[in-house]
């Protein structure tokens, strides 16, 4: 017995844009999180939109994440929650869906509380590698990033399939031996990041150029790497998180705007002059197609995302930081907001249904059954 493919293709072999072609129900299904609102990142806007545009085409979408739980803050990182489940309490919520298919879209502990109810009742699922987390910990605890690679490994080898969102991370996995991979691109809400969103009034009278880092304030992120670089204008912080009074306080020349979404944050990539991505701990990077759909060109490391997503006539990348921000200040900015209006969250909400596992009526039963660990 197939557990594949029970969603309806197109003949270039992605789900249709529609809710579902004629003798076809759209599809329930579960996806298990543990970063979610009120979080701002990456992660959070690709689950939430992409919930919305399947919502939209008629599917049934239950999110398990921490709002459902008691939580308690992540260490070193408060604004993160981390959710305490009883054992069993995510299998027994999982059987009250009785999903057509599973997504796990993180490693925490929700994620790990649904891998383990899966693999025990034989539920096939799915599974996403959203952050670098191996880098991440290490930036965290000091410690080499091969440590935590085995539990990597260990969480993902039972998924039908991985989602990825780049050919480099695809390569870093399958160098770590987990070969099931698929692609799960990101995408661009247009209506709302354009050329035309006005600048903030903060910008006014600013020395330029405006050089802007958009995202968490967190020491993964590697935005002193950014603030430190000696090049002239204004360099402009938008987001929060744990390290922002630390960096306030080492880069008091920089202009920290805490947290913006919406046309506020359109506005601040769009009055910028060069958009610079410093991390090295990301798989995509969702703001630079953000900034580039704005007309911003971006300047970054040679590593992971700006590798996969910019090319010379965008951006700029350079080990060195500050030739990457000099380089990419003659990027054609139409040219930018060109490249950066074709990444569809439509077209990347069709790659996560055509990655998806759909469980077929027995499995679905043995769910709906299995009440507990």
């Amino acid at each position: 017995m197939s557990c594949r493919a029970s969603f309806p293709v197109d003949a270039a072999g992605s789900p249709p844009a529609s809710i579902a072609p004629a003798g076809h129900s759209p599809a329930s299904i579960a996806i298990v999180t543990d970063a979610w609102h009120p979080q701002t990142n990456g992660v959070v806007r690709t689950l939430s939109t992409t919930c919305a545009v399947l919502r939209s085409w008629g599917h049934e979408v239950t999110v398990i994440s921490p709002e459902t739980y008691p939580s308690i803050p992540a260490p070193t990182y408060p604004e993160i929650r981390l959710a305490l489940t009883a054992p069993g309490a995510v299998g027994r919520q999982l059987a009250r869906i009785k999903p057509e298919a599973v997504h796990i879209a993180t490693e925490g502990p929700l994620g790990f509380a649904a891998r383990r109810y899966c693999v025990r009742r034989r539920v096939p699922f799915t599974t996403a590698y959203h952050t670098q987390f191996p880098d991440y910990l290490a930036r965290r605890t000091g410690l080499p990033a091969s440590v935590f690679w085995p539990y990597i490994r260990w969480f993902h080898r039972p998924a039908e399939t991985i989602m990825v969102a780049t050919e480099t991370i695809r390569a870093q996995l399958r160098a770590q031996g987990l070969t099931r991979l698929t692609h799960w691109s990101r995408g661009v809400d247009l209506a709302c990041f354009s050329p035309q969103a006005p600048p903030p009034p903060e910008y006014a009278g600013l020395a330029g150029p405006i050089l802007l880092y958009v995202g968490r304030v967190a020491v993964e992120k590697n935005i002193e790497a950014f603030l430190a670089a000696p090049y002239p204008g204004t360099k402009v912080v938008v987001g929060d998180g744990p390290a922002r009074a630390a960096l306030q306080a080492r880069f008091p020349d920089a202009l920290f705007l805490g947290k913006r979404s919406g046309v506020e944050l359109a506005g601040c990539y769009a009055g910028a002059d060069v958009f610079v991505f410093p991390s090295r701990t990301d798989t995509f990077g969702l703001v630079m197609i953000e900034a580039l759909a704005c007309g911003t060109p971006v300047a970054a490391f040679p590593v992971a995302g700006p590798l996969d997503i910019l090319t010379d006539r965008v951006g700029a990348m350079s080990e060195d930081l500050t030739r990457a921000i000099d380089a990419a200040r003659y990027c054609d900015r139409k040219a930018c907001a060109t490249y950066g209006a074709s990444y569809s969250w439509e077209s990347a909400t069709r790659q996560f249904l055509a990655g998806l596992v759909a469980l077929e009526e027995e499995e679905a039963v043995s769910l709906g059954a299995a009440l507990a660990f």
